[in-house]
């Protein structure tokens, strides 16, 4: 029998990725014959074949064909969540879950271009290092996504709680708006200032060498980021919760296998990472949109110029909302600046890589912490919109209780053994030497941010706007920002100041957050429980 596997391992059918789901016999034949030719220059591969090219083409049918009911049934049947009805913590899991495994794969949108950009022979450690000076840009993009995405999707899930779908619907189609020309603007101010925004964020002349091209790569696929990254909480806000998740997938799957393909086997280095990345986020996007277009419930389109002036006020509403998001994220971008060009004066290029893995790692190890979160809003939104009390608090205490069990593990896990996560990203013996200590210094109150993400999320979840910024500003922009310089210069703690901030930080940030939602919260759901 021929091995069906190989095909799935070196072969990803166009079906798959563009959703066509029906294969004229003319076309099959052709796209087969070119795939024969394929797997045939692969050495060693000529054993595996059939001697009978007509068993060979019915095996290739019969694949092709059984992807594309996969795909179909995937896109068309997809079970939608009932977040009126269904079981608080059900509905929780059955949220999470697929977006655990969305914001795992995604990570590898930035997390596989540095594991493999690390291991670049000769210049593997300084284009990493080359690589975290972007973070910046793409957090600000990122920033952006989730201003309109994180501040349509609340307030449409809690217009659908309340029966308002066309509301709901007229919300999210200003996001969109909005995102496009957005998107359009970041583009074209990062491409004309590029080079001095990286000298800017701390890059030296070595640096820029690798930076700079990729930055420029990079943000030729703006919109794609943007419109996978903005619009996929509208997915999940409708209850597709893994049809959001298929959406990454597609993606993050697309950079794992062209990542090594345009770095190394075409010999385009840092440059390859990048256009594997936009490639990958293309498909993306692709997929997000046909999604919203033709098969939710609620479908997305551009506004139309009538509708402009009508649409204002929601387009305030999502802004004041996605402020919060948008501030942390533009926060940890304005961070990543100061860490960068702090530490690039009192260790050099080599403490920039350090701060690059422990970003990394950061990622990582938060992803879960997010999935969590973020799977739990839209259930807190449509009930607190639908004016259930009991099951709000039900939301929020399971999303807290699953929240902590996973901190405290993976807390203990960083501590105990960080040698095992810097290694995912470097074997530079040289670098561990200071990536160790310097990551237990960081992490080393980590399990305070569980309490900064849970007042955050339920803040944004209610449409308490004051509430979600003010403390967005307070971790990073009043706590962080001074103590990464006050730390090093005043307290002459040099490279361990740096790192010391993080920590400092999440005690008196995460804390204040958690018991001023509690005070605030609180009241407001036993009055709406008394009123009925």
């Amino acid at each position: 029998m021929f091995p069906h596997f190989l095909f799935c391992r070196f072969y990803i059918p166009p079906h798959f990725l563009f959703c066509q789901f029906y294969i004229s016999p003319h076309f099959l034949y052709v796209h087969f014959t070119s795939f024969v030719h394929f797997f045939k220059s692969i050495p060693g591969s000529v054993e595996f074949l059939p001697k009978s090219d007509y068993t060979l083409f019915c095996n290739y049918v019969r694949l092709h064909l059984g992807i594309c009911r996969l795909w179909k049934g995937l896109i068309i049947d997809m079970k939608q969540i009932d977040f009126e009805n269904g079981t608080i913590t059900g509905n929780i899991i059955n949220a999470a879950v697929p977006m655990l495994v969305a914001q795992v794969l995604s990570l590898l949108y930035n997390i596989v271009d540095r594991i493999y950009i690390a291991r670049i022979p000769d210049i593997g450690s300084t284009a990493l290092g080359a690589v975290g000076l972007c973070f910046p840009v793409i957090i600000i993009i990122t920033a952006f996504s989730n201003l309109f995405g994180g501040g349509g999707a609340p307030l449409f899930a809690i217009q659908r709680g309340m029966g308002h779908d066309r509301k709901a619907g007229r919300i999210m189609n200003t996001s969109y708006t909005m995102l496009c020309g957005c998107a359009v603007l970041l583009m074209g101010l990062g491409l004309l200032f590029a080079r001095p925004l990286l000298v800017f964020f701390g890059a030296s002349e070595a640096a820029l060498v690798y930076a700079c091209p990729y930055m420029m790569i990079y943000l030729l696929g703006t919109f794609p980021s943007m419109a996978a990254t903005g619009l996929n909480p509208f997915i999940n806000a409708q209850g597709y919760a893994t049809t959001g998740m298929l959406s990454v997938t597609i993606g993050a799957v697309a950079n794992l296998i062209l990542d090594p393909i345009f770095i190394f086997a075409f010999d385009l280095g840092i440059k390859g990472a990048a256009i594997a990345t936009v490639i990958s986020q293309c498909l993306s996007a692709g997929f997000v949109l046909y999604f919203l277009m033709t098969k939710a419930e609620i479908r997305i389109r551009l506004l139309h110029r009538k509708e402009l002036p009508t649409s204002l006020q929601y387009a305030k509403n999502i802004v004041s909302l996605g402020t919060s998001g948008f501030v942390m994220q533009l926060t940890n971008s304005l961070v990543s600046i100061c860490c960068n060009n702090v530490l690039s004066h009192t260790g050099g290029d080599l403490y920039v890589s350090v701060m690059t893995i422990i970003s990394s790692v950061r990622q990582m190890v938060e992803t879960p912490i997010l999935a969590i979160t973020e799977g739990s809003s839209p259930i807190i939104s449509y009930n607190y919109g639908a004016r259930r009390p009991d099951r709000v608090i039900r939301a929020a205490v399971t999303m807290g209780i699953m929240a902590l069990v996973y901190s405290v593990l993976m807390w203990g896990l960083i501590l105990t053994e960080p040698r095992f996560l810097i290694h995912i990203f470097s074997s530079d013996q040289e670098l561990w030497k200071d990536a160790v200590p310097a990551m237990k210094l960081y992490f080393a109150a980590f399990i305070f941010m569980l309490l900064q993400y849970t007042g955050q999320t339920i803040f944004k979840s209610l449409n308490k706007k004051k509430q979600a910024i003010f403390f967005s500003l307070l971790r990073k922009v009043i706590i962080v920002v001074p103590l990464t310089y006050l730390l090093p210069y005043t307290f002459h703690l040099g490279t361990n100041g740096v790192f010391l901030a993080e920590p400092v930080s999440n005690v008196i940030g995460g804390t204040l957050c958690f018991v001023v939602m509690l005070a605030t919260v609180l009241p407001e759901l036993r009055q709406m429980k008394e009123q009925g």
